[in-house]
């Protein structure tokens, strides 16, 4: 069995749920459909509907991506020898990591997390207890940031609850004997969108004219159609463009914003999509433009690795500025007319994208081929990407070599 996606997006995520039946047939529930809360996608604030509505008919809550794909009858077969367990295909840390928060820090490698693309297994009284507990005693950070290891996390319980259980036949590769089985996150919609269609925004500062603003142009400069730098100084050499605001330590919201007016004007060309990055960031625009075709620009959409500021409380979601922000010029239109402002100049301009996109009602859009951090922060499973950020403690010419330039690809104009 395998669900093919309107449009690539990882909230939409596929819950299948077994009657205690071994042969019966699965419910499948879209998430995007299930709940209208768009903080479900963390999935720990929907336990409790979950249970109240499947926990006594089903014996096992299956969660997978939308590009994930099924045996069922070896995934009945599979789930059939266990009991009240969390069950999924093992990652782990192989250092400590930033997006983790540094958890394990000694031994990194002690604790695992489900890989959502073989899928992962909660039962049915695991599940009801973890839904009793989500209603009394909330994650304890206000961010999420990796959904996967955060759910174990929690899970876990400071070890009073179980640890991921690990199943041979959740998998991602083809072979033998596999339960399911996991296409890609870069999906071929057609002919990649042209170059011309893609507006490139670099935030940078004087500071870093010289430090990052060569790595870009060594790298992926090269890719864009039509790409400029915003700093607070005028560089002819570069060329960059003052956008009237100081440069900032904690957030760059102010700047954002003006480039968002730029993108708008009729000072820049006219494209359907505006991607806004940091200077030490590092994308693959071919890829980007590929992911791209999935999607209509005359929709509002906004697109990256998403994250979630206190979403038990009713909070909202945002694309991590690092990873890159991508927004359709439906969505900047409408962001325009909304009357969203930056509070402060230094305010985070990604947090406060989020904020108002929420409260207008646009989705904010998954995809993790886009990382707010560095390729040593993920699991050693990571194959696919987009973007990643930061030149803490690495050579990013290197890096992008290794992880985002691709070889013999034919450029569309």
């Amino acid at each position: 069995m395998h669900i093919v996606p309107v449009r690539p997006d990882c909230c939409l995520l596929v819950v299948l749920l077994w009657s205690p039946v071994p042969m019966g047939a699965p419910v499948v529930l879209l998430l995007h459909e299930l709940s209208t809360f768009e903080r479900d996608w963390s999935i720990l604030p929907l336990l409790p509907n979950l249970s109240a509505t499947y926990g006594l008919s089903a014996s096992w809550f299956f969660f997978l991506e939308e590009q994930t794909s099924v045996t069922l009858a070896k995934l009945l077969q599979v789930l059939n020898r266990y009991q009240e367990w969390f069950l999924g295909k093992r990652l782990h840390d192989n250092e400590p990591s930033i997006i983790h928060h540094y958890a394990f820090s000694e031994d990194p490698g002690s604790f695992s997390y489900p890989d959502p693309a073989a899928g992962w297994a909660l039962s049915s009284l695991l599940l009801r207890r973890l839904a009793e507990r989500i209603q009394h005693m909330q994650p304890k950070s206000d961010f999420t940031i990796d959904l996967k290891h955060e759910i174990a996390l929690y899970i876990w319980e400071d070890g009073n609850g179980p640890k991921l259980t690990a199943v041979p036949e959740f998998c991602t590769e083809t072979r033998e004997n596999c339960a399911t089985t996991f296409t890609t996150y870069l999906p071929h919609c057609g002919s990649p969108v042209s170059r011309k269609e893609v507006f490139v925004a670099v935030k940078t500062c004087k500071k870093f004219h010289s430090q990052r603003v060569p790595v870009v142009k060594a790298t992926w400069e090269k890719d864009a159609g039509f790409i400029e730098y915003y700093s607070d100084v005028a560089d002819a050499s570069i060329p960059t463009i003052a956008v009237g605001v100081p440069n900032t330590e904690r957030g760059h919201c102010g700047k954002t914003f003006a480039i968002l007016k730029r993108f708008l004007s009729n000072a820049v060309p006219k494209t359907d999509w505006l991607l806004v990055v940091d200077d030490d960031t590092l994308i693959s625009l071919p890829r980007l433009r590929r992911l791209l075709r999935c999607y209509d620009p005359k929709e509002a959409v906004s697109l990256g690795e998403r994250y979630g500021y206190s979403l038990h409380l009713n909070g909202y979601s945002y694309t991590t500025g690092g990873a890159g922000m991508v927004l359709s010029r439906a969505a900047v239109s409408l962001l325009a007319s909304s009357g969203c402002r930056c509070h402060d100049d230094d305010a985070p301009d990604d947090m406060v994208l989020g904020r108002c996109l929420t409260s207008l009602g646009v989705p904010i859009t998954h995809s993790p081929l886009f990382h707010q951090a560095r390729p040593q922060d993920y699991s050693e499973t990571l194959e696919q990407a987009v973007s990643f950020h930061k030149h803490w403690n690495i050579d990013p010419v290197t890096v992008y070599k290794l992880w985002l330039q691709d070889t013999h690809t034919r450029d569309e104009l």
